[in-house]
């Protein structure tokens, strides 16, 4: 049976790390919290309907992550998806267009937060069903398997949608066949509510592929740099085909499961305590400095690059048209080839 295990946070050397790549980690992460900051403001004046849920927190798991991905992998997630959509190079003007429903949006601002795909990005969606992107993940790495391409597929999902079925029919044929899948799972602790302690039987989700011979392991996923290192490993496995890898990544998102949520449910000090404690890109800001890799004003100026982008996403989607009528009829059947 293969092993699961669970591995510790170790401090960085800051003058072993790359210069470049914290200060594109840093760029990247800081991206998608300005950005969710902004969609949280847009939802808040009644400018996106629905459903949003922002990935404030989380930023480290999918920058992590894409670091180890080449051209051709894919990515699938549940509705917790802007910053994975930005994070494989996805337009802001263009996902921030579809979070307000309007024609510039990725799926003409017909998909709106939950439900946007990029096939030239190679995202599959943001989808709506709890943990209906699993085996869908699955699928990718079946077709990628069947091509020999040398493809992985990462497929995303929290710790509520860890207790589904569809996942546990998804590990079994996943591990049977060696699909070159990375299973990730977002665990921020309170999947829409329920604390993970009161909805597991397990505590440490990386061991519920043990039972079909799937190796996992424990991940802080509020450290970007042990992200990506356990991300190479679980990429390496897949690309050398023996089969699916899971990845729990330890997370704490600080928001409430949605724009709806007023996370009662937890105390104020606790989230506090993450923020001041754990938090993803201070994590990554604090190495810059003490290495010496970056000024505060070379910080400062990224951060207004940052913010320009934002604000132009926001103009560009205010200033897109609403789709026509007649979008309702497109999109409905694909030709087969």
């Amino acid at each position: 049976m293969a092993s699961a295990k669970k591995t510790a946070k170790k401090p960085a050397k800051t003058s072993n790390l790359d210069k470049e790549e914290l200060l594109e980690f840093y760029r990247e992460m800081l991206l998608i919290r300005r950005f969710e900051e902004k969609a949280g403001q847009l939802y808040g004046m009644g400018l996106i309907g629905g459903f949003c849920h922002l990935y404030i927190g989380q930023e480290a798991i999918v920058v992590g992550l894409e670091a180890n991905a080449k051209e051709g992998d894919q990515r699938v997630t549940s509705y917790r998806d802007h910053g994975h959509m930005l994070a494989c190079g996805m337009d802001p003007k263009g996902v921030m267009a579809e979070l307000t429903g309007r024609e510039g949006g990725y799926s003409r601002g017909k998909g709106g937060s939950m439900h946007m795909f990029s096939r030239e990005k190679n995202f599959y969606g943001g989808h709506g069903i709890v943990g209906a992107q699993v085996p869908i993940g699955a699928g990718l790495a079946f077709a990628n398997w069947y091509r020999e391409n040398d493809n992985v597929s990462f497929a995303y999902f929290g710790d509520g949608a860890a207790n589904q079925g569809q996942v546990y029919e998804t590990f079994n044929m996943a591990s049977l066949w060696k699909l070159p899948c990375v299973f990730v799972i977002e665990n921020n602790k309170y999947a829409m509510g329920t604390s993970l302690q009161r909805a597991s039987s397990t505590p440490d989700l990386y061991t519920r592929g043990a039972a079909f011979g799937i190796p996992g392991e424990a991940v802080d996923g509020m450290d970007v740099l042990a992200v990506k290192a356990a991300g190479e490993k679980a990429v390496a496995h897949c690309r050398a085909g023996k089969g699916p890898y899971i990845l729990e990544m330890n997370t704490y998102r600080y928001r409430g499961h949605s724009m709806s949520d007023p996370a009662k449910y937890r105390t104020r000090e606790e989230v506090q305590k993450v923020k001041e404690e754990r938090d993803p890109i201070d994590h990554v800001r604090d190495l810059l400095l003490t290495g010496k890799h970056a000024s505060e004003a070379d910080l400062k100026v990224i951060d207004k690059d940052i913010k320009k982008i934002v604000i132009e996403a926001a103009d560009f989607a205010s200033e897109s048209p609403e789709p026509a009528l007649s979008e309702l009829y497109t999109d409905i059947l694909a030709e087969a080839n």
